[in-house]
């Protein structure tokens, strides 16, 4: 995604800037708690199925109507990178948390999915990127923070083992659609990129949970009035107004400021899962919750120094959670 500011462009008032940071820390902070929620009685991969395709749907509707056929024309080639990229941060990602929080609190999830941006920079080292050793620190520490949160659950078996294995799998999925998504030839405009990935990647989670067996065992009269209301709340805040924020900042704040979005949700989704959900936050959760928004929050601002002999800062893909 382009973040580069035309020069001509007049510089965005401060307090809008804000206004949009606080939407995205607050709005993406607390899907984890929605999803928690919502997959209370609707299945896990249908649930986020109807989510992205719903949004996306309307995405791409407006941007239709805004600039017909001709302004949404894309290529077979970038269709094929859309639903990549979609597969990859919404099936692996995204459906593979949803199905997780059936049975673990939304506040493990967001700190195992905050190592997100440690992925990353494993995914640059791994293609040949030159990392400064200061970054390869951070995400050594930041790694040691997963493994206090990982480790306890995953030696005491069962479904809660399971849970903890899918939460990596899809925060290396969602990395590695994040790291794709720069390499790969997507529609120049990040909307109409993001409405397509929505609708494809949400496609997939629908055939998914169908395969799954979720479609035979759904009945719409066990669907709580929470879930549902948590699931409209996914698709319109979470997934319209949130993104269409954070797209914002892209072109009009710094990237160093909007990155910091990465370090501040997952304190969020702690928070509100704490608060509202009672969620129990144990000595062993907070030292790792600590170590993994500390080594983030590291990486983010070195990365973001620029030097000389550094490769372009750290990139962190717009997470439509």
């Amino acid at each position: 995604m382009d973040s580069v500011v035309s020069s001509r462009r007049a510089p965005a008032p401060g307090w809008l800037v804000w206004v949009c940071l606080w939407i995205v820390y607050l709005v993406w902070g607390s899907t984890y708690l929605a999803i928690r929620v919502t997959v209370e009685t609707l299945p896990p991969l249908f649930g986020m199925g109807v989510r992205f395709v719903v949004a996306g749907t309307l995405m791409y509707g407006w941007l239709f109507f805004r600039k017909g056929r001709d302004g949404m024309a894309v290529s077979r080639r970038q269709l094929v990178s859309c639903a990549l990229v979609g597969a990859a941060l919404l099936f692996g990602g995204n459906g593979m948390v949803a199905v997780a929080e059936q049975n673990v609190t939304s506040s493990l999830a967001a700190l195992i999915l905050g190592a997100i941006p440690l992925w990353v920079v494993v995914l640059r080292k791994l293609s040949g990127d030159r990392i400064s050793w200061g970054t390869l620190a951070g995400v050594g520490a930041g790694f040691t923070g997963v493994a206090v949160l990982v480790v306890p659950r995953g030696a005491s078996g069962g479904t809660q083992a399971l849970a903890v294995g899918l939460m990596l799998v899809a925060s290396l999925s969602w990395a590695s659609g994040s790291f794709a998504s720069g390499r790969l030839e997507l529609p120049q405009n990040p909307f109409v990129s993001t409405s397509i990935q929505m609708i494809l990647g949400g496609a997939v989670l629908l055939i998914a949970g169908a395969l799954r067996g979720e479609l035979v065992s759904l009945n719409a009269a066990s669907f709580s009035r929470a879930s549902l209301l948590a699931l409209v709340y996914l698709i319109f805040v979470g997934s319209l107004l949130a993104f269409t924020a954070y797209t914002w900042l892209l072109q009009n704040a710094p990237l160093s400021k909007v990155s910091t979005y990465a370090y501040v949700n997952p304190v969020v989704a702690v928070f509100l899962g704490w608060s509202l959900l009672s969620e129990e936050i144990t000595l062993g959760t907070l030292g790792g919750a600590v170590v993994i928004v500390a080594s983030v929050a590291f990486i983010v601002r070195h990365e973001s120094t620029p030097q000389p002999d550094r490769p372009r800062p750290l990139e962190l893909a717009a997470e439509r959670r």
